[in-house]
């Protein structure tokens, strides 16, 4: 199949990429054998902008349409492409009628922004995935012409390389980190300084990177440092409690073999068990549990490469593009996908 995927695949960042979904769904068309090109929306405004992403916003979404009649894709799908314009994407479907365009939006769908990006692509796409979950949160944007569904935050393993699980307790720079940019009245803000004052006189090594005055470390070769730095990971959204939502920060802790705490209210034993994971409820909750995997590695080895395991095997860029696939053409499923209760037509 030959697959058009726009997305900010941030070339202008100079190799200081981010293993973003739309790059692990871009493994996986190439591990499943499809055809792709990819178009990345904000370099290319950027470029045809002299500068200045806003002034190539007309060149862009031309450019957009000219790469589609030269490639002719069977899909294409849309991420986060503020500067891409309907009219182009319905250009593009008038001169390709039997193409088949989805958007997949991987912000909590509780936020405005993400139910505007939504509703905005709602006429020109067949399908709108998410990668928060829940009838009312999904069914909202469905038209009766469409179909809105749940996704996954993918993995590939030349992304999430890394194996931590394998690696003794002394080989770590810390025992357990954090990485975020929560602003004012984030709630995570909280609960990482109760972590943080719970955690002072342990014996735990807690880092934390983009906050507290340390600079945040986003993507390429300084991110890989930071994930093979730590033995265990944390993950915690800006949202407490939204059905199997996270950011894609769990994608990169558990598939790079970090024993991952998960807070357990976001219904996401659905997919891992605690054998997989580290299950938390509050910060006491999670103190006692960091202690005891602190003192028996063995235990926080083999729950680490569970749950690497896991991750990896449900929820590989090939096998959640696969069942992107199948959803926008019509396709039976030929997996039998553990979230595919959360497909709304």
């Amino acid at each position: 199949m030959r697959i058009l995927l726009i997305d900010n695949l941030l070339i202008r960042r100079y190799g200081n990429l981010r293993m973003g979904p739309g790059r692990a769904l871009a493994c996986g068309a190439v591990r499943g054998n499809h055809r792709l090109c990819e178009f990345s929306d904000r370099d290319m405004a950027r470029f045809m902008g002299y500068g200045i992403r806003a002034l190539g916003t007309r060149r862009v979404n031309a450019a957009l349409v000219k790469t589609a009649m030269n490639f002719r894709p069977d899909a294409i799908l849309i991420g986060h492409c503020d500067f891409i314009r309907n009219a182009a994407l319905a250009e593009i479907r008038r001169c390709l009628p039997k193409v088949r365009i989805a958007h997949f939006n991987v912000d909590p769908m509780c936020d405005a922004h993400p139910q505007e990006q939504m509703r905005i692509r709602m006429p020109v796409c067949d399908v709108l995935f998410a990668t928060t979950a829940g009838a009312q949160y999904l069914r909202p944007f469905v038209t009766g012409k469409n179909i809105v569904a749940y996704m996954p935050n993918p993995a590939d393993e030349a992304l999430e390389s890394l194996n931590n699980s394998t690696r003794p307790a002394d080989s770590f720079d810390c025992d357990i980190f954090y990485a975020g940019q929560p602003r004012r009245g984030d709630p995570r803000l909280g609960f990482i300084e109760r972590l943080g004052s719970a955690l002072k006189d342990k014996p735990i090594r807690f880092k934390l990177v983009g906050m507290g005055g340390t600079p945040p470390i986003v993507g390429g070769a300084a991110y890989d440092d930071l994930l093979a730095g730590a033995k265990m990971g944390l993950n915690i959204n800006r949202y407490f409690g939204m059905k199997w939502y996270s950011s894609d920060r769990v994608a990169h802790l558990m598939g790079s073999g970090l024993l991952t705490a998960v807070y357990d209210g976001d219904q996401m034993q659905a997919f891992f068990s605690d054998r997989e994971a580290l299950w938390y409820h509050d910060v006491p909750d999670l103190v006692e549990k960091l202690l005891w995997y602190q003192a028996h590695d063995a235990e926080r080895q083999a729950v680490a490469a569970a749950g690497r395991a896991r991750y990896h095997a449900l929820f590989s860029g090939q096998r959640i593009l696969n069942f992107m696939l199948e959803t926008m053409f019509g396709a039976a499923y030929t997996d039998a996908y553990e979230w595919q209760e959360e497909v709304y037509r």
